[in-house]
């Protein structure tokens, strides 16, 4: 009778060196036997991205950061443009581009980040007089307007919090507050696109106003400096704070990791298992109104068999359409049937109006990372079982 069920693996304090396959295969394994579960064709062993970046030592300092941003952008005025509200994500990468300036101007989106993480709420907008698709606010504009306002999770200003980050890196702070990149350009021309999904049409608009050395994240930290850590597709981008000074990146081995997941349980059990490394997921929160979302994609990494869209038929619908003159068994076996008769590709049919359409990935690292959490729960791994399994299973 059982649906999709998302199990939570608890697993060793990863560091770095560790074989993160071996670990997981053991860790699965092991919850297996003792939980009394076993493992089918197609479940999904999924690892969070952090652990598989712990186990390779995928971290680099701000004097690293520093040093690729002031090579790459001249070390003089620097904008940084759409960065998120985030201690743990922006904040340590910040210390390192300030060391690597002389000044930063620093633009932020208003009301929110990309993400969700607002300055303040959106009904402040509506007496303000303020039109956030035009107007660039200096600092002064922003706390004659809007005032000091705490994030009601954090309790943290943001905005003094980053411009306090800037000066005890020795850098001078200039905070203004645009939704247009291209605003930039009046401030500097040498300028760090922060944002992570709408960073390539930021620089693209930033370049076209007259911006000349524009880069965006992704840039930095793509190869090493000085033996540190990096991420040749994604730089900087899914970075998370590790300490004060140093970060810890994005891993630039999931895929390998997944495809050596998915091998080794072949090899130790015989059964043909999917794998992922996934990120943040997505979740949109009703009071703090956070998407997540703050990794630049969800499966860093994952087998061939995650490829693609959910292919489904809406229960309900030939519930009430196709066979709404049918109920008990008969309706039930006139629905398998119909499941079992569906095409390879539903898309634009009314059948299948209401399903998700969303890429696998996506789906199931966002309830993997729900299940995992982000705290003490001890998780890094979690198993996916019957997704792939319908009504007419």
């Amino acid at each position: 009778m059982a649906g999709t069920i998302s199990r939570g693996i608890k697993a060793p304090i990863i560091r770095q060196g560790d074989d993160i396959v071996k670990i997981v295969a053991d860790s699965v394994l092991t919850a297996a036997q003792e939980d009394g579960f076993q493992l089918h064709e197609k479940d999904v062993i999924c690892v969070t991205e952090a652990v598989v970046a712990r186990a390779d030592g995928n971290y680099a300092s701000t004097t690293d950061i520093a040093e690729d941003v002031k090579a790459k952008l001249g070390g003089e005025t620097i904008g940084v443009v759409f960065p998120i509200l985030s201690r743990n994500r922006f904040a340590i990468c910040l210390r390192g581009i300030a060391k690597g300036a002389k000044k930063v101007v620093l633009m932020l989106s208003y009301p929110s980040d990309e993400v969700g993480n607002h300055l303040f709420d959106m009904d402040l907008l509506d007496d303000s007089g303020v039109n956030p698709y035009t107007d660039v606010l200096t600092l002064e504009d922003y706390r004659r307007i809007f005032g000091y306002i705490k994030h009601p999770f954090t309790g943290v200003d943001y905005v003094e919090y980053y411009a306090d980050l800037i000066k005890e890196e020795g850098a001078e702070a200039e905070i203004v507050f645009a939704n247009h990149p291209e605003a930039i350009v009046k401030f500097t021309k040498n300028v760090l696109c922060c944002d992570i999904h709408t960073r390539a049409r930021s620089k693209r608009r930033i370049l076209a106003a007259g911006g000349e050395k524009v880069l965006t994240l992704d840039e930095i930290l793509n190869a090493p400096v000085n033996g540190s850590g990096f991420n040749p597709q994604y730089g900087l981008l899914g970075s998370n704070k590790a300490t004060e000074d140093t970060v810890k990146l994005f891993p630039k081995n999931a895929q390998e990791v997944a495809e050596n997941i998915q091998k080794e349980i072949i090899a130790r059990t015989g059964v043909k298992v999917e794998a992922m490394i996934y990120g943040d997921g997505a979740f949109k929160d009703p009071v703090g109104k956070i998407w997540e979302l703050a990794d630049p994609v969800v499966g860093a990494g994952f087998t061939e068999g995650l490829n693609g869209l959910p292919n489904e038929v809406k229960l309900k619908y030939l519930a009430d359409n196709d066979f709404a003159d049918l109920s008990g068994e008969e309706l039930a076996d006139a629905i398998r049937q119909r499941i079992k008769e569906k095409d390879a590709d539903l898309k634009g049919n009314m059948i299948s109006e209401g399903t998700t359409p969303r890429r696998l990935t996506d789906l199931i690292g966002s309830l993997c990372d729900l299940t995992s959490g982000s705290g003490d729960k001890g998780t890094p791994i979690v198993l996916v079982q019957n997704y792939f399994n319908n009504y007419a299973n």
